[in-house]
């Protein structure tokens, strides 16, 4: 190693910048309701903003669940749910469902939010409001501090049609989807450009 690549770089700072202790600041995240049974038909809501893709072959994504929630020994009981994106018009219902506990009430029925069939699991329902619906079969859980991560592989999408333009093409973004950041769940903004867009030909 040169000598030069052992010096510190140092950069400019850009104002005053305060050093916080570690903490997960990674916004915006999708604001998604989870939906999950047990063997005996009990089903609930979670409401999730941890979770991500994994990869894409195989279509993999994750959620990370507080093992006290009450819909932890569901998931971890049949291995199934159902990732339910969520939008504006489900915002209160989003959050009703993220601070409520599915002991004390009956989400389904206070929401007024409709138990859909799953097309490849067993267990887990999708929620028919929802514009999209990901089935989600568990292949491994990381006990890894306060949250536990689901790893899962995904077995169905679910679409609703009437997002369906003329060319059979889904318009996702016009369902107005719901994201959380920092506290504050937020509405899309306005499009900025496509996939590419930075090094395609003007």
């Amino acid at each position: 190693m040169k000598n030069t690549d052992k010096k510190k770089i140092k950069g400019k700072k850009a104002g005053n910048r305060q050093i916080w202790k570690a903490g997960n600041m990674l916004y915006p995240l999708p604001a998604v309701m989870v939906s999950a049974s047990d063997k005996e038909g009990n089903s609930n809501i979670l409401t999730v903003a941890w979770t991500g893709t994994v990869c894409s072959d195989p279509a993999m994504l994750y959620i990370s669940v507080r093992p006290e929630r009450y819909s932890y020994h569901m998931i971890r009981e049949t291995g199934e749910f159902v990732v339910n994106l969520t939008t504006e018009e489900l915002a209160f219902a989003t959050d009703w469902c993220g601070v409520k506990s599915g002991r004390d009430v009956d989400k389904w029925k206070e929401m007024k939010l409709t138990k859909g069939e799953a097309a490849k699991l067993k267990f887990a329902p999708v929620i028919l409001e929802s514009p999209v619906n990901i089935e989600c079969q568990v292949t491994e859980v990381r006990e890894l501090g306060s949250h536990h991560m689901f790893l899962a592989r995904v077995a169905a999408v679910q679409a609703d049609e009437n997002y369906m333009n003329k060319k059979g093409k889904f318009e996702l973004n016009s369902t107005r989807l719901l994201a959380y950041s920092h506290g504050e769940y937020l509405g899309f903004g306005k499009e900025l450009g496509g996939f590419g867009f930075s090094v395609k030909k003007r």
